[in-house]
């Protein structure tokens, strides 16, 4: 079977050696010397001004939306993980969609202005699949408005613009660390902030509030990382490079072997160093997609369909019309990309696909 996505799992021995240090302390939660440790590494390695990391990823999109959004309208795509969305309600604020760019599938910023009314108060916008969003037209709409500005960068560890951590733009950024990413931690993520002020009432409010034990700054939920976390987070640290190279490979393969007069690929926005995080294809139409799909699915592979359906077709969502969100949420298709999948397997990925194309 060969799946979308396989997790990387670090030597088993290493993983159990760093929590040598747990059973020692017997700290497992908290922000104990593993979690310091890694947020340690991982500023340094993303060249980032500060970093939180946190038991998941949709933790810290809650924390800044309750922040920032504070009760309001925020404007957002309808390209992008449900949790993009579902922050936005869960914490009270309504999601103004705004559609997509036909080629580099992050929000139309052109479009962003025309949505703006005395309610709104953020723009929470995703760099889809690590390609970023037009991160300077964004921050100048946001300063003549007077907004703030999230990112969703759930695929984005590494990713740069020109030559500068996509993690440092905007005034919250967030990370994912899901098994299923490049960098991972099992389940966990991490939010950006450069305001030192704001961060620290992040900070503070991914830790029920705490001010010391036995007073508070403010209101807060629970969004803190174990040292079980932290300690998978060190594992695979080192092999960051490594995945890095091998996920690339797999990319130039399919760059170069599939029938490009068929399929669409995303356009890398220019300027960006990407990360090789998904390898979305777009075909002309849903029925070649669905086509494609079973001739996979019959001899197990099995692709997914990122991201799908369109956000603001979601039942419990207003309904607005986003034409190319939806064209392109109809006829997108991620295949398998991960540390280990062999050519033979790419070989047998791409055989399919061009096949199935031509029937």
């Amino acid at each position: 079977m060969i799946n979308v996505t396989k997790t990387f799992l670090p030597p088993k021995n290493e993983y159990d050696e760093i929590l040598n240090d747990v059973w020692a302390t017997q700290w497992l939660t908290n922000r104990g010397k593993l979690v310091l440790e890694l947020e340690t590494k991982l500023k340094s390695y993303l060249d980032v001004s500060s970093v939180l990391i946190t038991s998941n990823g949709t933790v810290p999109l809650q924390i800044a939306v309750k922040i920032l959004g504070e009760n309001s309208e925020i404007i957002t795509t309808p390209f992008s993980y449900v949790a993009t969305s579902a922050a936005i309600i869960w914490e009270n604020c309504t999601p103004v969609f705004v559609d997509i760019h036909p080629d580099y599938f992050t929000i139309d910023e052109t479009k962003i202005e025309a949505a703006i009314t005395s309610k709104t108060k953020a723009i929470l916008a995703t760099h889809v699949f690590g390609n970023p969003c037009d991160v300077e037209t964004i921050e100048k709409i946001a300063q003549k408005h007077n907004l703030k500005v999230i990112y969703d960068a759930a695929h984005c560890f590494g990713v740069k613009y020109k030559q500068k951590s996509i993690f440092e733009y905007g005034d919250v950024s967030t990370v994912s660390f899901h098994a299923t990413k490049l960098f991972h931690t099992a389940e966990g993520g991490a939010l950006f902030c450069k305001d030192e002020k704001l961060f620290q009432k992040l900070y503070y409010s991914h830790n029920f509030g705490h001010k010391g034990e036995l007073d508070f700054y403010g209101l807060g939920i629970n969004g803190k990382i174990s040292e079980l976390q932290a300690a998978m987070g060190l594992a695979v640290f080192p092999y960051l490079d490594y995945i890095l190279d091998e996920r690339k490979k797999v990319v130039e393969y399919y760059n170069a072997n599939l029938d490009k007069n068929k399929i669409k690929k995303i356009q890398l926005r220019e300027n960006t160093t990407w990360n090789y995080s998904y390898y979305p294809v777009v075909f002309n139409n849903e029925t070649d997609l669905l086509n494609v799909q079973t001739h996979l699915n019959k001899v197990s592979i099995y692709p997914r369909r990122y991201f799908y359906p369109s956000l603001n077709t979601i039942n419990y969502i207003n309904k607005a019309e986003m034409p190319i969100s939806e064209s392109i949420s109809s006829r997108i298709l991620c295949l398998p990309l991960y540390v280990g999948i062999k050519e033979s397997e790419l070989e047998q990925i791409v055989a399919v696909i061009n096949k199935s194309l031509c029937l």
